[in-house]
């Protein structure tokens, strides 16, 4: 399969399953009403899974799909009750599909009707009114009461804009923590290139003096122009409304998204993790370092006013977006040594580590001050 055909990008269209079984287990996670709930970006599809329950464990299978696999399996490791919201590229269920493709699973125990289920290439308040509706099913059928969202990409604005609804509707469910990885709170590269608020030269020239430093920098710079010439296809034919609103416009405008959360995270602690595998010394400060996708400047909301994100503490790694980024780079660029998944927002297991941290000192993240390593 080539990725680059497959165009584009960040929305990574992983397998789905199929499953007669009941929406309900024979029993729920005894130990814990509290719970993890990892939220996927867009365009990508994961299964739902449990703390006990997931997909087919055969080799070159994943149990939680592309994006949820290495966190589940790390914070189930630190002993919590985690749960995969499950996402689908296109409308329905998700459903199973080629297994020749990219991070495909199968065989997973359980599939959750198209109601609770995330349209992850659909708006962003249409993504929240779904997983608002999941949490409360969380609530219902398990017996969870706290969660803590761990957001990847898009999974961060639809956690937020659920976590605004959940506080609408006075949801039993409360919201103990926000974790986003390579979330495009202020919109993400290529979709910013793509509707033209910044123009394809924000990517530099691809040329290197010898040096390990500029080779490494026009590296960065031809992958970032192939990457957004690849995102092109995928916006015109493969998106259904979130390309349009990862702009810097839709979310901070005068009457933008961001603005309209309102006073959504009080009281509830942010941790924001950046990637920044690709640099572009003296490129524009929007953009440069970002992670394939999104710009730490975007990953950390850095204009978003304290009013808006009360509390937030923040973290990079020299990390790509994801493992369909890596891997989109190790075919583009051709490094003589090819990256391994190691390299990515959500399989890195500091990273990993940092998501856990975060919810492990929620409790008291209030007590300390915000914007630490922001």
């Amino acid at each position: 399969m080539k990725l680059i055909a497959a165009a584009a990008a960040a929305a990574v269209v992983l397998a789905g399953c199929t499953s007669t079984s009941s929406t309900n287990e024979s029993s729920a996670p005894a130990e814990s009403t509290r719970a993890v709930v990892i939220v996927s970006g867009g365009g990508a599809t994961t299964p739902f899974t449990t703390a006990t329950q997931a997909c087919s464990t055969e080799e070159g299978f994943l149990s939680a799909g592309n994006t949820a696999t290495g966190l589940r399996d790390y914070l189930l490791a630190q002993g919590k009750q985690v749960y995969t919201a499950p996402t689908n590229a296109e409308w329905g269920v998700v459903v199973d599909a080629d297994p020749t493709s990219f991070g495909p699973f199968k065989d997973c125990a359980i599939v959750l009707p198209e109601h609770l289920t995330i349209m992850s290439s659909a708006d962003i308040d249409f993504g929240g009114e779904r997983l608002a509706r999941f949490v409360n099913y969380l609530n219902t059928e398990y017996g969870v009461t706290e969660v803590d969202f761990v957001g990847h990409s898009n999974g961060g604005l639809w956690s937020r804009s659920a976590i605004k609804l959940l506080k609408a509707i006075e949801s039993p469910v409360t919201v103990t923590s926000l974790t986003t990885l390579g979330t495009p709170h202020e919109g993400s590269v290529p979709g910013r290139v793509q509707w033209g608020e910044v123009p394809p030269e924000v990517c530099g020239t691809a040329e290197s003096s010898g040096t390990a430093e500029s080779s490494e920098t026009a590296e960065s710079s031809d992958f970032c122009t192939k990457f957004n010439a690849a995102w092109i296809p995928y916006a015109e034919l493969g998106d259904k409304g979130i390309n349009r609103e990862d702009t810097e416009k839709y979310l901070n405008g005068p009457t933008g998204w961001n603005g309209a959360q309102g006073a959504a995270l009080d009281g509830i602690p942010v941790t924001l993790l950046a990637g920044t595998k690709f640099e572009l010394p003296g490129g524009d400060p929007t953009v440069w370092p970002y992670d394939g996708i999104v710009s730490r400047f975007s990953g950390w909301a850095a204009t978003l006013p304290d009013a808006l994100m009360p509390h937030r503490t923040c973290w990079a790694g020299p990390l790509t977006h994801s493992i369909f980024v890596t891997e989109a780079y190790n075919q583009m660029i051709k490094p003589a040594v090819p990256w391994d998944w190691q390299t990515a927002l959500t399989w890195n297991t500091d990273a990993l580590a940092r998501v856990n941290q975060a919810i492990d000192e929620s409790a008291t993240a209030l007590e300390q001050p915000t914007r630490q390593g922001c």
